[in-house]
């Protein structure tokens, strides 16, 4: 077990939290207490920063993980601080501040550091139908496949951008931004913390259609940090519903790209479907993240990889989301809700695309259950996973225990 000493550094920006915290439960928050109809209009600068919005979320976490018969155990507490002002002339702000801290000691092996850092911090102007984002920012689109802030870590993935978000045309969103910058949920003291970036993304949704939501999208990443995760990625994604019937239907297509050493084309497939049975849903899908032999395989390293394959993350690939020879997975899962408590089940088949070049061919086997609820207006959580090793890694279990409140 070790012990480590926060550096001067870490020890002036938790202060400045603790500071920021103490303001704000000092200090009332007259914003969150009128209505709309009271709310007095925003003359200045000043009136928009004075009607800000500001919340205090805390979520403490212990997560107990077996590596073959290896213990790794962690108690996190994660502070989040938040405040976003009114709209003055078309723009407004929002700041964010996390800090993380280990309540108990730990060997390593999970993805939680500890430390304190800007989470969100952006300039927004929005005129019509348009709004402009400038700065570090969440960016979240479509189910997180592709693209994604990696929500259920402690210290969540977010993008130093440019975006723009329009909405003009009925029934449609098109977002586009540019990334200078990838802050990943390694934390800042980490080198593996920062990406920095050239990157595209361009990403259409159409809800016109009855049967459901029509996405197309282009993701160009140029990584240049990480040469390999520097991408050309073009795809198109169904998913609605009928009835008691849910699908989702996607297909992409990349190839390596900008400074990427690998010269590949691989496929992405994804294809679900889900039934309601009164109160019970259950899911079942295949989703293949393809190869091309040797040359390289289909990668997600921008995605909340934690939602996909598994939530033992057994198949991170170092950030990639895949490793060599690609993967299918076959799943399984069954939900429901009983007096309030989300119930869930779910099961993972995970075989290797091409078993020549990977020399593998039934990867392994996951199965895990979730269940959650509210109590005294805390949400609580217990998850857990258990991966079953055939021909890759070794069997694990993992439990995490949750507890999180917003004030």
């Amino acid at each position: 077990m070790k012990n480590q000493k926060l550096t001067s550094q870490a020890l002036v920006s938790k202060s400045l939290l603790a500071i920021a915290v103490g303001a704000v439960i000092s200090t009332p928050v007259f914003a969150q207490e009128m209505t709309e109809q009271q709310a007095p209009t925003v003359t200045s600068i000043a009136d928009a920063l004075a009607q800000g919005d500001v919340t205090l979320g805390f979520r403490a976490r212990t997560e107990l993980v077996d590596v073959d018969g290896n213990d790794v155990d962690l108690t996190s507490v994660k502070t989040r601080l938040t405040f976003s002002s009114a709209a003055y002339e078309g723009f407004s702000t929002l700041i964010e501040m996390d800090d993380v801290t280990h309540v108990s000691d730990f060997e390593g092996g999970v993805g939680d550091p500890e430390g304190t850092e800007v989470n969100q911090a952006y300039l927004a102007y929005a005129t019509g139908a348009t709004t402009f984002k400038y700065g570090r920012q969440r960016i979240l689109l479509d189910n997180q496949r592709f693209v994604g802030g990696v929500g259920f870590r402690q210290n969540e993935q977010t993008y130093d951008a440019f975006s723009v978000t329009n909405t003009s045309l009925a029934d449609t969103t098109l977002f586009l931004a540019h990334v200078d910058n990838v802050n990943r949920i390694f934390g800042e003291a980490s080198p593996l913390g920062d990406h920095e970036s050239d990157t595209y993304l361009l990403n259409g949704k159409y809800t016109g259609f009855s049967a459901g939501t029509l996405s197309g999208y282009a993701y160009l990443i140029d990584n240049e940090d990480a040469a390999a995760f520097s991408t050309d990625t073009y795809g198109v994604r169904f998913a609605g519903s009928q009835a008691a019937l849910g699908y989702a239907l996607e297909y992409a297509t990349q190839s390596a790209a900008a400074n990427n050493p690998a010269d590949y084309d691989a496929d992405y497939v994804l294809a679900e479907g889900t039934y309601k049975l009164g109160a019970v849903t259950v899911a079942a899908g295949y989703e293949l993240l393809g190869a091309d032999g040797a040359n390289g395989q289909f990668i997600t390293p921008l995605a909340t990889l934690h939602k996909f394959q598994g939530w033992s993350d057994k198949f991170l690939g170092g950030g990639t989301g895949n490793i060599s020879g690609g993967i299918e997975d076959v799943y399984l899962t069954v939900g429901t809700s009983v007096g309030g408590v989300k119930f869930a089940l779910n099961y993972h088949q995970l075989s290797s695309d091409d078993s020549d070049v990977s020399g593998m061919d039934t990867l392994g086997s996951e199965a895990g259950f979730l269940v959650a609820g509210k109590l005294a207006g805390v949400n609580l959580s217990m998850k857990y996973s258990n991966y079953t090793a055939d021909d890759f890694s070794v069997d694990t279990n993992k439990l995490w225990l949750t507890a999180a409140a917003q004030f």
